[in-house]
């Protein structure tokens, strides 16, 4: 395999095909998973007008942020078994014309618990998106090119937060009260409503199968077939039982339960902790919420053409744990100074925001066919289990502390030990080099 994966990143046949792919189908993937993070971080900016129009604590708004994992979480399996079934293309656009409608429908939110019933709901509509469009591009790309692949579709949620950051405080700062409307209101009806018109156009758009890519030759169908066909697992879990039976399934299940830890307490409370340090002006909250995801976007290019260069995919998934670590830990040093604050920040987004990426070229060496679908989605469903625990976590400590400082002590703790679980917990099929 090793062998096949050489052959195949040192082909220039392979290396055409695969650039030619790349430039046909990610540019929509992205843009798609752009608003898929978009989705996820909103919550975030809406945070204040919301608490305050809807008289919630932070334990509370912590709880609403949850449902919404809750949601992703009880549906994630099923619907990945179901694109397997039915096809990535018909199936992703389902989920994004779902979700955004349940996005949109945010702006008829007035009480706790409609906001808690349709953040779980728009979690159930999105459940599935993420693993899927993993589980999609071990169809098109061999094993030799994930790295960067990979990389550039999570850079999208780099974009996500560099664009959307400061959109979504301009759109507070300038659109509240129009047409009656709360900055808020205004936040999610743009973030739901593009979702929809995406969904229409990966119905039209995207291809099942490198045959049906009528854009390919028939040679290049064949090369590239080929190619991908070399470079998967031949011994890994053909079927979800056979994945989770599969040594090292389920520990990079924990690994990722842990980094998402990491990642929602980025994604939740950035915009609270630089508002804590000083800073009002929903704008500006905006600009400086984005510096941690040009950091991360950066640091994700950057690391997914070394990974690929090198073979190496677990010591450069446990150094970026390392340095989201140091940014958290800084981060609670310099709590109070907004400039130092900021510096923190971004080192925990080159850390934390560029681990994921690097993370997801680890279970494709372990699943292929059925179990990549069924496995991709579980693994992501454990992860996802840490978007329950942590906004809770942060707003329950801050409830009772005062401060979010202890929290971020307490993610940076157990972003160490995830860390160490990826350098000697991992069996060897995902030690070795590709």
């Amino acid at each position: 395999m090793a062998a096949a994966q050489a052959a195949a990143s040192a082909n220039p046949g392979v290396d055409a095909v695969v650039r030619k792919v790349a430039w046909r189908i990610m540019p929509l993937i992205m843009i798609c998973y752009l608003f898929a993070f978009f989705d996820r971080i909103n919550i975030s900016f809406a945070k204040f007008q919301l608490q305050g129009d809807l008289g919630l604590s932070d334990t509370a708004y912590g709880l609403g942020a949850s449902l919404f994992v809750v949601g992703y979480v009880l549906f994630e399996v099923p619907s990945n078994m179901f694109l397997y079934k039915v096809g990535a293309r018909r199936w992703i656009a389902r989920i994004m014309i779902s979700w955004g409608l349940a996005t949109a429908a945010m702006v008829f939110v007035r009480s706790d618990w409609q906001f808690y019933a349709l953040r779980f709901l728009i979690g159930a509509m999105e459940a599935g998106f993420a693993p899927g469009v993993l589980y999609y591009l071990t169809l098109w790309f061999p094993a030799a090119f994930r790295g960067r692949i990979t990389s550039l579709l999570f850079l999208a949620s780099a974009l996500a937060g560099l664009i959307g950051a400061p959109v979504s405080g301009q759109i507070l700062a300038h659109m509240e009260g129009m047409a009656g409307m709360r900055g808020w209101h205004w936040l999610f009806l743009l973030g739901g409503v593009p979702c929809v018109a995406l969904g229409l156009v990966v119905l039209n758009q995207l291809k099942d199968r490198i045959e049906d890519a009528q854009w390919l030759t028939r040679d290049e169908q064949a090369l590239l077939r080929g190619s991908v066909a070399q470079t998967s697992p031949r011994d890994g879990g053909h079927s979800l039982l056979g994945a989770i039976r599969t040594p090292g399934f389920l520990t990079l299940g924990l690994v990722y339960f842990l980094i998402q830890i990491a990642s929602y307490g980025l994604n939740f409370w950035a915009p609270h902790l630089i508002r804590s340090a000083g800073t009002q002006n929903p704008a500006i909250i905006g600009w400086l919420t984005a510096v941690p995801y040009v950091c991360g976007a950066v640091t994700m290019v950057l690391v997914g053409r070394m990974s690929d260069a090198s073979g190496e995919r677990r010591k450069f998934v446990a150094g970026l744990l390392v340095l989201a670590a140091l940014g958290f830990v800084s981060a609670g040093w310099f709590d109070k100074n907004t400039a130092l604050l900021i510096v923190a920040l971004g080192v925990m987004g080159a850390g934390v925001v560029a681990a994921i990426p690097a993370f997801w070229a680890l279970p494709p060496k372990l699943v292929t066919g059925a179990g990549a679908a069924g496995g991709i989605a579980l693994i992501n469903t454990l992860g996802q289990l840490g978007g329950i625990v942590s906004p809770v976590m942060v707003g329950r400590i801050k409830d009772l502390s005062g401060s979010t400082t202890p929290a971020l002590y307490a993610i940076a703790g157990l972003t160490l030990l995830c860390a160490l679980i990826v350098m000697i917990g991992l069996p060897q099929a995902l030690r070795n080099k590709e």
